[in-house]
């Protein structure tokens, strides 16, 4: 099977079902940027260090990588057309579950941080600004189109998500965020 088609090549692209639409389209801007953040995060994670202490977390980001990609497949759905995988209420409740988890072990925030740390923290952090873009593209898709509303949930939740997470992983390396300066 070659890689490519060139179907595209005059700027347009299939959605699923082979619905051809621009590549401006603002279900592939949605789609293309959650699969940004999820090669961000594939990029944050290998900075992370290998173990059994970190088992748990390369669980939970496989999971995490697996629903972005199921997202994305929502996004690429064209409208009265059924979608493979449906993000759900429980996918919200597993990043709750691990943000709390985690930010159990963390220190107080009595400030703002400014990203950084370690590398793995540091990557996490500019993951969690391509989630807030993915997440204002999927908003822009509903103004236009139904869109489940638990992929918006979850994809605000996931910045929140990999806050913490970059958070727990600079604690755990001993690492820390800069403050923001006070002038």
């Amino acid at each position: 099977m070659k890689i490519y088609t060139k179907s595209g090549d005059k700027g347009d692209t299939s959605l699923l079902y082979g619905v051809r639409v621009p590549k401006y389209d603002a279900r592939v801007e949605a789609y293309g940027t959650c699969d940004e953040a999820n090669s961000a995060i594939g990029v944050a994670l290998s900075y992370m260090p290998q173990g059994k202490e970190w088992e748990e977390f390369f669980s939970v980001f496989h999971v995490v990588q697996t629903k972005l990609f199921h997202i994305g497949a929502e996004l690429a759905t064209p409208a009265g057309k059924e979608v493979s995988w449906k993000i759900e209420e429980e996918d919200v409740e597993l990043l709750e579950k691990m943000i709390d988890k985690w930010d159990a072990e963390l220190p107080v925030l009595k400030n703002f941080v400014l990203p950084g740390g370690s590398q793995a923290g540091a990557s996490l952090h500019l993951a969690r600004t391509v989630v807030r873009r993915a997440e204002r593209k999927a908003i822009l898709v509903r103004e236009q189109l139904e869109v489940n509303p638990i992929v918006i949930r979850y994809l605000n939740r996931l910045s929140d998500f990999l806050f913490v997470a970059a958070r727990y992983v600079n604690h755990k390396l001993g690492k820390t965020e800069p403050p923001l300066h006070e002038n």
